[in-house]
């Protein structure tokens, strides 16, 4: 069980007034421990300046005016030590951004001293003991020579003090350390007082220096009075260290110590050092007196002396920003560079230098100061691949690091005349090939980011392009890192660099060359090319023969040497380099100089004529490659000489004419037009072909066209000629204009007007026909194919026959004698007839040649057939008695003709006009397409019966004409000019077919069936009996055709049958009867009934002195013999026979 304390506050009692008391205040606890930190950072390998602030200040290393400097150069979490302005020889505290900060320095060289207060050991012994006063702590230490300090930490517990009103408030405690060496009596090292108040253990450590002889004592002394009830200030020795400094001096390496007192820090900061770095070798005296370069400490530039002429000598190690120098020692440092593997001999210094000098020129900063072209302020940290490295480093300064010739050499973008020429004349026969960047990957705003030095941190320097570029291609961005710069104006002019190169140099040149050039030309050189396919005219070529004033060159006659707009010649010399020399005059093939060369060319050397029109283009070689040790590939960038000055001055680009392809052309000339028909898609069709004289250098044209004033159509052509398809009946208007390269046309035009038929010439005439007769039925006919195309690509043939063999027969009054032919057909076999074969080619517009080809066959009569019948219709009295369908028979002609199509009761309805006004009352109305006429067929005079199937031989009567029925102004129907001409009109729109039909039946049968209607050609025909018809027929109203004669003529071939086997007669009459019975007469056949017998002959066998043989009974179907002996008694007797008669019966 515990008691309860209750504590009352209040005013005083027995019912009287109290007093009232303030409550008491406790001072704010403002005692911290204090401890330290040392920090060891590496600032490089190799030897560095040292620190900015210092160096700009001039002060010397190793004072204390230099390290309070450096103050200034050091950021802790990004805040200098000491003030930027403050005074480095006498800083005041309130200078100091951070508080008691020891802080060293070694700057790489070797040997160098090594640096105090690093501890690379320490061995720490507990003590524990409360120190008071008139009581010091006394301890000994180790008997160890190696000492080089003793750190005493001691402990507080609690400062502070109450007050009698309850108040609590700081205290103060006194101590001393001392220090005796090898029993020399106590020194006091050092003296503290603690002032303020702390609540809770305070712990601070004291590090002491060691300087004399062992053994050493560390005492403690107290010198304030001890606690007391309310006095709080206990002193308690909480332990102490023995302390071996770091003995490593770390040569060539750059290092600084920093000691930071935990008061002021409650955690390591971070830390940035600014300093100027590693020292690397600039070279040395020039050559001839021409001075020593010497190194501006306020910015690293290297200062050369105007004419300085390096010998090949590096000089003295010093700080610089060349980036060319920093290179050249990371190559041959042997610590952290390449040394081991390269040394100077292994590199083209004096290219380095010339990299450096350029590197060095003072340029505008663009803020209104000046400074460096190129700057570096790098820290390489990690290790990286050397080519990196080395391709890194060198494209601070726009350069390329290449080996050639057994030496690494820097070329550098920067301004240099032409090292080399070429033409097509020295290069392969592929000539040059072009390429360009996407227009994607071109960017109008680039963003550099640099390392600002005021802010220590990251910062953008943002460049936009042109307007008229930007406004062109767009917002696009690139961020890039500017490597190891520090200038804003170094990261513009970078950033302008890059938008330069898009924009002017994104041309990629490919081409080969032979050993000659490809063994002298190296990565880097500027070279000129002129192409003739690029410029439009040919300015180079090979030397003829030459000498130091006057260049006789390999062609004039395909090239533009002109002596105008300030000339200049460019030749390559005999070593290799190239001279160029202003041009006074030009004759022919020589080209004098105004000044001479320094020595003759070579013949077959390589010149190169420039003028103020026209320029070489410039191109920066990006590699070389050997492909097969005789042949050498060449690829370079478009390269514009005149970027420095835009880029670091803001200077426009001048235009550079490099073609004569973007000026205005003169017009073509000789403007001429042909119309053809050509195939398209195996159809013909019309064109009107236009061509022109081509004017040089001019690879597209404009044509103009319009047809009958109508609209214009306008096109572009890509050579010297253009075609308009589908003409037509009419006039084209054409004009015709250069275009140069940019498709600007010619100020003026070529223009002429041309007339043109289309399609409507009628084709030509047919040629080379020929009759071959295959047999006693075919002919075969043979002609050379057409030379239209509208003929022999859906046009035809029209193969007509007239029965006439005197040379009168004409296409329009023969007949179609087979179907059209195909427009590309040659040779046809056709019936065999006698009379006038007559030809014609139509093309696919259905128009027909103006003249015809014919052949006449004239045939023999054949003595060998039996006439069986001749019919001509146009012989009857009264003519043509047939069946006749919209046909009638004109007596005044003794023809058959169409009618027409009208009545009397339409004249003045459909039929404009009055009776008056008809020109032929048979062809009212127009001329009817078809009609037919039929004859034969029925029994009558009229009728060819066969008596049974036999083979017949028919060949036609059949004797046409065309004609325009009404050939008179007033009579045309048809709008002109489809009439045609008057004067000899050819109607070609009628045709006339005879067609023959056959039956097997018995015609007087009543009804007997007919096969249908066949063209009725010469030929034989099998059946009983026969009946024929004609169609007319008409494609045009206005015209007719006539038939003159219209029959037929029947024959059968003469037939010899024989027995097959011999036969024995018997004793008697022997009838025999045919294998096929013979044709012998009916009664409307020629000669009527039976009067065409077979003749017999029997060839009798085993016959008998006075043996004979009797024929009766022969018809067409057999015979009887009989053979006899001399008694006239019948015998037996063998024979065989043979029948000779007409046709054969099926």
């Amino acid at each position: 069980m515990t008691e309860n304390n209750k504590f009352i506050t209040g005013s005083g009692g027995g019912g009287g007034k109290g007093g009232s008391r303030k409550p008491p205040t406790i001072a704010e606890d403002n005692l911290h421990s204090k401890q330290f930190a040392t920090l060891l950072d590496l600032i490089s390998e190799g030897e560095i300046e040292g620190f900015a602030s210092p160096s700009k200040e001039g002060r010397t290393k190793g004072t204390t005016a230099y390290l309070n400097a450096a103050k200034k150069d050091i950021f802790l979490d990004d805040t200098p030590i000491l003030g930027a302005t403050a005074d480095s020889t006498n800083p005041q505290a309130v200078d100091f951004n951070h508080q008691n900060v020891d802080f060293d320095i070694r700057f790489g060289t070797n040997p160098q001293a090594k640096m105090s207060k690093v501890s690379g050991s320490a061995s720490t012994f507990n003590v524990g003991i409360k120190v008071d006063n008139g009581s010091p702590i006394t301890r000994q230490l180790t008997n160890n020579p190696d000492l080089d300090a003793v750190k005493v930490t001691i402990t507080v517990p609690v400062l502070q003090i109450l007050e009698s009103d309850g108040d609590i408030v700081g205290n103060a405690l006194s101590f001393n350390i001392q220090i005796q060496y090898n029993g020399g009596g106590f020194t006091t090292v050092h003296s503290d007082t603690i002032r303020g108040r702390t609540g809770d253990a305070y712990n601070r450590e004291y590090r002491i220096a060691l300087t004399g002889a062992h053994p050493v004592d560390v005492r403690l002394v107290k010198t304030s009075v001890n606690t007391t009830d309310r006095n709080f200030r206990d002193l308690i020795w909480q332990s102490y260290s023995e302390l071996e400094d770091d003995t490593n001096t770390y040569p060539d390496c750059a290092y600084t110590r920093l000691r930071l007192d935990s008061e002021f820090f409650s955690r390591i900061p971070s830390r940035k050092f600014r300093v100027r770095g590693v020292k690397v070798r600039i070279p040395g005296a020039g050559a001839n007196n021409s001075g020593t370069p010497t190194v501006d400490l306020q910015t690293g530039r290297i200062v050369y002396p105007a004419g300085y002429i390096f010998n090949g000598v590096m000089g003295a190690a010093q700080w610089t920003t060349c980036p060319s120098l920093i290179l050249l020692d990371l190559l041959t440092n042997t610590r952290y560079g390449l040394g081991n593997h390269i040394i100077d001999s292994n590199l083209d210094l004096f290219s380095f230098v010339t990299a450096s000098k350029f590197s060095n020129e003072l340029v505008d900063d663009g803020f209104g100061g000046k400074e460096a072209r190129f700057a570096c302020n790098i820290n390489i940290q990690t290790s990286v691949e050397a080519f990196d490295v080395i391709r890194t480093l060198s494209g601070v300064m726009r350069c390329m690091a290449i080996w050639s010739e057994g030496a690494l050499l820097l070329t550098q973008d920067s301004p240099k005349d032409p090292s080399y020429l070429f033409t097509l004349a020295n290069v392969g026969p592929e000539g040059f090939s072009y390429t360009g960047s996407s227009l994607k990957t071109r960017s109008t705003v680039v963003a550099v980011s640099y390392f600002n030095m005021d802010t220590r941190d990251l910062d953008y320097e943002e460049v936009e392009a042109e307007a008229s570029y930007k406004n062109k291609y767009g917002h696009h961005l690139k961020r890039i890192k500017a490597l190891g710069c520090t200038s804003r104006g170094q990261a513009r002019r970078f950033a302008k660099a890059i938008l330069f190169a898009e924009q002017r140099e994104t041309e990629v040149v490919t081409f080969s060359v032979s050993m000659e050039s490809g063994i002298v030309v190296r990565p880097g050189a500027i070279i000129s090319i002129a192409d003739p396919a690029r410029s439009g005219v040919r300015r180079g070529g090979r030397i003829a023969s030459a000498t130091t004033t006057q260049i006789t060159v390999d062609d004039s006659s395909d090239t533009d040497l002109s002596d105008q707009n300030n000339p200049k010649l460019s030749v390559i010399m005999p070593n290799g380099t190239v001279e160029t020399k202003n041009v006074t005059g030009i004759s022919g093939k020589v080209i004098t100089l105004a000044s001479a060369l320094s020595q003759e060319p070579n013949s077959n050397s390589v010149w190169m004529l420039e003028n103020d029109t026209i320029s070489a283009q410039s191109f920066r070689v990006m590699s070389v490659e050997e492909n097969d040790g005789i042949r050498y590939g060449i690829s370079a960038l478009a390269y514009v000489d005149e970027k420095y000055a835009f880029i670091e001055d803001g200077q426009a680009i001048p235009t550079q004419q490099i073609s004569v392809l973007n000026l205005l052309k003169s017009p073509p000339t000789g403007l001429s037009a042909d119309e053809v028909i050509v195939l398209i898609n195996n159809q013909p069709v019309s064109k009107l072909i236009v061509r022109w004289q081509p004017v040089n250098g001019v690879s597209n044209y404009m044509v103009n066209y319009r047809f009958n004033n109508n609209n214009i159509v306008s096109t572009i052509s890509s050579s010297p000629d253009f075609e308009i398809f589908n003409t037509k009946v009419g006039s084209y208007e054409i004009s015709v204009r250069s275009l140069n390269a940019a498709l600007e046309p010619s100020a003026t035009a070529a223009t002429d007007t041309f007339n043109t038929i289309g399609k409507t010439a009628v084709p030509a005439d047919v040629t080379g026909l020929t009759g071959e007769p295959v047999n006693d039925k075919v002919i075969r006919l043979r002609w050379n194919l057409s030379t239209d195309l509208d003929v022999t690509h859906g046009g035809r043939v029209y193969v007509r026959h007239s029965p006439k063999t005197d040379g009168t027969g004409t296409f329009s009054n023969a007949t179609d004698l087979v179907k059209a032919l195909a427009g590309n057909t040659t040779s046809a076999d056709v019936p065999l007839l006698e009379g006038e074969y007559i030809l014609k080619f139509q093309d696919d517009g259905g128009r027909f040649s103006n003249g015809e080809a014919s052949v006449i066959i004239d045939l023999p009569d054949n003595l060998s057939s039996k006439l069986i019948q001749t019919r001509r219709e146009d012989l009857d009295v009264p003519k043509f008695q047939g069946t006749k369908t919209d046909v009638a028979f004109d007596a005044t002609t003794n023809s058959l003709n169409l009618i027409g199509g009208g009545l009397f009761d339409d004249i003045g309805g459909t039929i404009a006009g009055t009776l008056d006004d008809v020109a032929s009352v048979d062809d009212l109305g127009g001329i009817k397409p078809l009609g037919t006429y039929e004859f034969g067929g029925t029994a009558g005079g009229t009728f060819l019966d066969l008596g049974g199937v036999f083979t017949l031989d028919l060949k036609r009567h059949f004797l046409t004409e065309a004609f325009f029925p009404s050939n008179l102004i007033d009579s045309r129907r048809l709008a002109f000019p489809t009439t045609g001409t008057f004067d000899g009109d050819t109607a070609t729109q009628v045709n006339a077919e005879m067609l023959v039909a056959v039956t097997q039946d018995n015609p007087n049968s009543g009804s007997p069936t007919y096969k249908p209607f066949q063209t009725f050609a010469n030929g034989q025909y099998k059946g009983r009996g026969f009946k024929f018809k004609v169609n007319l027929t008409s494609n045009d109203p206005d015209q007719d055709i006539r038939v003159f004669q219209l029959g037929y003529t029947a024959s059968m071939q003469r037939r010899t049958e024989q027995s097959s086997a011999v036969t024995a007669s018997g004793a008697g009459a022997k009838s025999i009867t045919f294998q096929n019975a013979f044709f012998v007469g009916t009664a409307n056949t020629e000669g009527g009934v039976n009067s065409s017998l077979p003749s017999v002959g029997i060839n009798a066998q085993n016959m008998q002195s006075g043996d004979f043989f009797e024929v009766s009974n022969v018809s067409g179907t057999g015979f009887t013999v009989h053979f006899k002996n001399s008694s006239n008694a019948s015998v037996d007797r063998n024979f065989t026979y043979q029948a000779v008669g007409f046709g054969k019966a099926s």
